[in-house]
């Protein structure tokens, strides 16, 4: 059945038990939680799965050492643990990784170990390596790139890392072997109370026909854009104030080694990470209050300084604009308490928030990606509490594996991108026409077939902005491979892949704030 006949499809279904508009991590999580569990359920993305924040993240899946600096005990220890289970569902998109954290002063290799020993307590099993003291002498081994003026040591410490974009394309695929029915590219446009339940509207942003869908709960998981569908909704709202993260990525050789480094005060008190991630080298973040909700928000020139600046301090070689391989933003839907008095974004929540509105819609925001199938849980717990859909066991998601997923993974996430990226389904791609045909970054022509008929791809930046991740390795290199992309995408069927839209991007991301 083509993308036409399984939005026509939607038609037989009198009513869905549940309706999750947006295809972030939160929205696949509660999808697949809901299809596991027995519910009929339907799935709407307006752009691409991951296309928002959730393709834009510093690609760590971590317990939050700063929370634990805020005493936040709880949230660390949750996310600690689901970290675990997402290498344990997706090993080829999730792995362990070390992080060095240099000390320059003879105090802080103690300070930070006795702190980063407590991360290792609070992990307890779900632990993924010991911490330790490193002299000066290892820890220059461990970081071959990192500046030695004045270094006295570091601490060692392990934490996870994956590819966002990919881990949220096997969550729909998956969600969909359960039983769900997930679009991308297609927009609520309109809802509305229905009885006990809600009407949707839905508009097919490729074909451009319009849908009706009715659902007995509807869960709002938008992202940082919960506050316009709760207002089409009725309920006036501002739940969220966006923080924007800006991440640069430059080659791999300004670091070496297979470690992180992790700057845990910066001269301004923020934090710097350098995190090896597909054969290149990322660098961030900031933390900066956003007012718009732009689809793709740029980076202010003070937060390429910082991030330029502070890298060249910890690194051997300075770091220069020219170095930039490709630059994206995030925004964070950071929940806003009903007065925060104009406080920072760093004074907001991390922690996810769900709302159960008197017209019966669910909104779940803030949260982070490490603890997305915990937030479709609880999502799913005040669905039952609120009676918008009867009670069902659930704890299915901790243990079902998505799609592709082996029993242990044998290459690295921080390796160059290449067919270990499809687990076991990478002979299944590699029979798809165009394996021996590169295209460049590890991208086969196989593999944009595979992103077509089997991934929902349906633009050029599906393709080379998440179903491969080229724009956001080098997004000069990415804008070369869109015409070879685009003729494929053709000879699959698709009329127009959007390659101009795609060219404009990969200049905004190679030239940030230009």
């Amino acid at each position: 059945m083509n993308r036409e006949q399984r939005l026509a499809s939607l038609a037989e279904t009198e009513r869905f038990d549940l309706v999750v508009v947006g295809g972030g991590a939160t929205g696949l999580g509660v999808a697949l939680d809901a299809a596991l569990r027995g519910f009929s359920v339907a799935l709407f993305e307006s752009h691409d799965f991951a296309g928002g924040t959730s393709s834009r993240a510093t690609k760590l899946l971590h317990g939050g050492v700063r929370y634990l600096a805020q005493g936040n005990v709880a949230l660390v220890r949750e996310a600690l643990t689901e970290r675990t289970t997402v290498m344990a569902i997706a090993p080829h998109l999730a792995q362990p990784l070390p992080f060095v954290m240099p000390s320059h002063q003879w105090w802080q290799t103690p300070f930070y170990g006795i702190g980063l020993k407590l991360y290792d307590l609070l992990a307890g099993r779900a632990g993924l390596g010991s911490t330790e003291f490193l002299d000066r002498a290892h820890t220059l081994e461990a970081l071959p790139g990192v500046n030695p003026q004045g270094l006295k040591g570091g601490v060692r410490y392990w934490d996870g890392q994956f590819d966002d974009a990919r881990l949220a394309i096997a969550l729909a695929r998956t969600a969909e072997a359960a039983g769900a029915s997930v679009f991308n590219h297609a927009e609520v446009s309109a809802i509305a109370t229905d009885g006990d339940g809600h009407a949707l509207t839905v508009k097919d942003r490729v074909g451009g026909a319009e849908h009706r869908v009715r659902a007995r709960c509807v869960v709002n998981a938008t992202g940082v854009w919960v506050d316009a569908l709760r207002e089409a909704a009725g309920t006036p709202s501002h739940m969220v104030r966006p923080s924007q993260g800006v991440h640069l990525v430059v080659d791999r050789d300004f670091l070496g080694g297979e470690h992180a480094l992790l700057v845990p005060r910066t001269r301004d008190g923020r934090v710097l990470f350098a995190v090896p991630w597909l054969g290149k080298l990322i660098l961030g973040t900031t933390d900066t209050p956003r007012q718009d909700l732009a689809r793709e928000p740029e980076p202010f020139a003070q937060e390429l300084s910082f991030i330029l600046d502070e890298a060249s301090r910890a690194l051997s070689r300075p770091v220069r604009r020219a170095d930039i391989r490709s630059a994206w933003v995030g925004l964070r839907p950071l929940v806003a308490p009903p007065s925060d008095g104009g406080a920072g974004t760093k004074a907001l929540s991390r922690e996810h928030t769900v709302v159960v509105d008197r017209n019966g819609l669910v909104t779940v925001t803030g949260g982070k990606w490490t603890t997305y199938r915990a937030m479709a849980e609880d999502v799913l717990q005040q669905c039952f509490d609120a009676g918008r859909l009867p009670p069902r066991a659930g704890g299915q998601s901790a243990r079902h594996r998505l799609v592709g997923a082996p029993v242990r993974a044998s290459v690295p996430i921080h390796a160059a991108p290449g067919w270990h990226l499809y687990g076991t389904e990478a002979e299944r791609v590699r029979g798809l026409p165009g394996a021996d045909q590169a295209l460049g970054l590890g991208l086969h022509a196989a593999m944009v077939r595979f992103a077509v008929r089997c991934e929902h791809a349906l633009t050029v930046e599906d393709v080379l902005a998440r179903r491969w991740r080229a724009l956001f390795l080098d997004a000069i290199q990415a804008a070369r491979m869109a015409g070879s992309v685009a003729a494929i995408l053709r000879e699959e069927g698709i009329a127009d892949p959007r390659t101009d839209d795609f060219l404009a991007l990969a200049h905004r991301y190679a030239a940030p704030g230009l």
